[in-house]
């Protein structure tokens, strides 16, 4: 297994800023690019997406966890390449959970777009066009960003909007405001 290294902001700035050139083919170096981004996100279980800047590759490459609802609990299903995707259709924006793996620990609420109508390839080299709806357009629309240099601090609208999680001593998770010192027991 072909573990990368993530690129964490801000050390890494300037590369997580470079927008990504198209992949021309799926030829066998697109191919190990996926297979590197696939398992690098599992070892991030906390990783629903990855794109392939974040592993320091500046191809249109991105890997997406897609889920659906269980219960109430939206639940992550099995990695999926997307590559050179385009966004053609975007709606229903509205204000919803984001972090990346480039920023640990570090969350916030982003506008982002619910429905999207995206094209592109998939990993057989098949094009595809599909439509995301609810959370699964945030993760796409997020990993698209990637490609494009943008990154999700730069949707934060307010420094209210960023947080980070901390579990109380009764097992509660609760959002905490950047800027808040937490009081270790």
């Amino acid at each position: 297994m072909t573990e990368r290294k993530i690129l964490i902001y801000p050390e890494s700035k300037n590369k997580l800023r470079m927008k990504s050139e198209p992949v021309e083919s799926v030829s066998s170096g697109v191919k190990k690019i996926i297979k590197d981004l696939k398992d690098t996100i599992k070892e991030h279980e906390e990783g629903i997406g990855l794109a392939a800047p974040q592993i320091n590759i500046h191809k249109r490459v991105v890997i997406v966890c897609l889920g659906n609802d269980q219960n109430g609990d939206w639940e992550a299903g099995t990695p999926r390449a997307l590559i050179n995707p385009q966004i053609i259709m975007e709606a229903d924006e509205r204000k919803d959970f984001d972090g990346c793996l480039s920023f640990p620990g570090l969350y916030g609420e982003t506008i982002r777009p619910h429905k999207l109508r995206v094209i592109g390839l998939d990993e057989s080299g098949h094009s595809f066009d599909e439509v995301f709806q609810g959370f699964n357009a945030v993760i796409v629309h997020h990993e698209i960003d990637h490609l494009d240099g943008i990154l999700f601090i730069d949707r934060i609208k307010s420094p209210e909007d960023l947080y980070r999680m901390h579990k109380k001593p009764s097992g509660e998770i609760v959002k905490v405001p950047i800027g808040v010192k937490i009081n270790p027991l």
